[in-house]
């Protein structure tokens, strides 16, 4: 009777399987491969800063056997990447605003390529120097744009993915680099090296290639006033046409155009085509952009602090005091620690936008700390050993893996990922480039004090930039106390022997 009723009134009592709209989970978006070729494209140039950071750590080993260096010569030609690539990344913000995002990255690729050219025919120290100079300027450019560009083409659903992209091609090409120094590791000494460092120029022009196929910025495009081209850009690289439609309306705001401006080519107003953008970062920032470069120079800053430059360049060094005396074999466990990187970062690249930034960092920080610990204690037991402890090189070489690992799986990736994503669009370009000047301050203010006493601290630090000069003269009077003090020993035990 029941059923009959419910039939004649069209109601059916059997469950529905109906979804329910407003209960229903929302669909996790697919990744759009379309910004994800974007990305990867645009992220191959940071190949170029891995390879060569990676190669030199090798390739210095057969360079001394041609060219003669001091150990200082040595630490300069090494090091000094990061202020070669300083000046790059500082004139790569303007040019980009310029020329646009896409040729800049090609002018990167083809600095590069004359830099790697020029290291490969050195002669000398001074011409060695000079393509170093050269690379580091492709190197800086190819280091601030890449992570912009794919910031501001990425989707928010997968930003922190596709942001991380830049470290994941610095890694490989650090991998690369390790690869290539065993490789010609085998070749006469005159000529293993200059391969090692001139085939560097190879990967440049693929780059510079490949990135034609790419499209310019969509914000890039907004900010020239080309709104049809970032229209068509953002239907591309968005998640749906509703987040295209958010995207372009929130692009023009932060560029100045009103939101009834829908022609393809509008006009900007002037003030924001870059004018006053130093003066609202350094001098008169409000208190989000105060909070924004304070996080973004402080975490640029615990990244270079965290010594991991020094653990990647001197790889070789370390395992040679951990007691791998051959070359080959040294090459061969720093090629390890380029393997290592390479896949604990892609491991991040998915974790990024699952779990978060904080968590990654803290705890990729806090196993980079237990990681150091340990190689200390390594060291310090095998230097200090009158024979060889296989335990100890053990735990050295575990612990450099270790701490390798754990920069890739959070301060690597998320350095990059946080800064370019955090700076507003008006002063995106000249905010990441300004995160490196944490490390001008230091290399010109803060002398070296390794075997200093007490009592020079206060010379040493009272002469500010110049305290190089300082620290050479202190240098050279040590040497002449450390003179006298031998020739007064060397009287005393001539006077007891007669």
């Amino acid at each position: 009777m029941a059923d009959g009723m419910s039939a004649r009134n069209g109601v059916s009592s059997a469950p529905s399987h109906l979804p329910i709209p407003a209960f229903d989970p929302p669909r996790k978006p697919k990744r759009n491969k379309y910004a994800l070729a974007c990305s990867f494209l645009a992220s191959m140039t940071s190949i170029l800063l891995g390879y060569d950071i990676g190669v030199m750590s090798g390739a210095i080993i057969y360079i001394r056997k041609t060219i003669h260096m001091t150990d200082v010569q040595k630490e300069v030609i090494m090091g000094i990447l990061n202020l070669y690539s300083l000046l790059g990344s500082a004139a790569a913000g303007r040019t980009s605003d310029w020329i646009g995002r896409r040729y800049t990255i090609i002018f990167a690729g083809g600095i590069f390529f004359a830099g790697a050219l020029l290291m490969g025919f050195a002669t000398s120290y001074a011409f060695l120097m000079v393509g170093r100079f050269v690379a580091g300027i492709g190197v800086g450019y190819a280091l601030m744009i890449a992570p912009v560009y794919t910031a501001e083409v990425a989707p928010a659903s997968t930003r922190g993915f596709l942001t991380s992209f830049p470290e994941v091609f610095i890694n490989f090409g650090i991998l690369l680099g390790y690869v290539s120094n065993y490789a010609f590791s085998k070749l006469p000494t005159n000529l293993g090296w200059r391969f090692m460092l001139g085939i560097g120029a190879v990967p440049s022009v693929f780059i510079a290639i490949a990135v034609l196929a790419m499209p310019e910025s969509p914000r890039w495009l907004v900010m020239q006033g080309r709104l049809g081209e970032a229209r068509t850009v953002l239907d591309k690289t968005s998640d749906s046409p509703e987040e295209s439609k958010l995207r372009l309306t929130e692009i023009k705001e932060a560029a100045g155009i009103p939101e009834h401006c829908n022609d393809d080519i509008v006009a900007v107003p002037k003030q924001h085509h870059g004018e006053g953008v130093w003066r609202e970062l350094l001098l008169r920032p409000h208190p989000a952009v105060r909070h924004i470069l304070m996080c973004a120079v402080g975490i640029h800053f615990f990244q270079q602090a965290s010594g991991i430059d020094s653990v990647v360049l001197y790889s070789p060094e370390i395992f040679k005091r951990a007691g791998i005396t051959k070359d080959t074999e040294q090459l061969l466990a720093t090629m390890a620690v380029g393997f290592t990187k390479t896949v604990f970062i892609l491991v991040a690249t998915f974790l990024l936008d699952k779990i978060g930034r904080r968590p990654l960092l803290l705890s990729s920080v806090a196993g980079m700390i237990v990681s150091l610990v340990g190689l200390g204690i390594g060291l310090t037991i095998v230097e200090n050993s009158d024979h060889k402890m296989i335990w100890a090189v053990a735990l050295c070489i575990s612990t450099v893996l270790s701490f390798v690992a754990f920069f890739s799986i959070g301060m690597g990736p998320i350095t990059w990922v946080y800064s370019s994503e955090i700076f507003p669009l008006r002063l995106r370009a000249q905010g990441c480039r300004i995160a490196a000047v944490a490390w001008v301050f230091f290399y010109t203010f803060l002398p070296e004090t390794q075997g200093k006493t007490l009592e020079e601290m206060e010379t040493l630090f009272g002469t500010f930039y110049k305290w190089r000069s300082t620290l050479r003269a202190l240098n050279e009077k040590k040497r002449e106390n450390d003179r006298q003090v031998q020739m007064g020993n060397t009287t005393t035990k001539e006077h007891n022997q007669s």
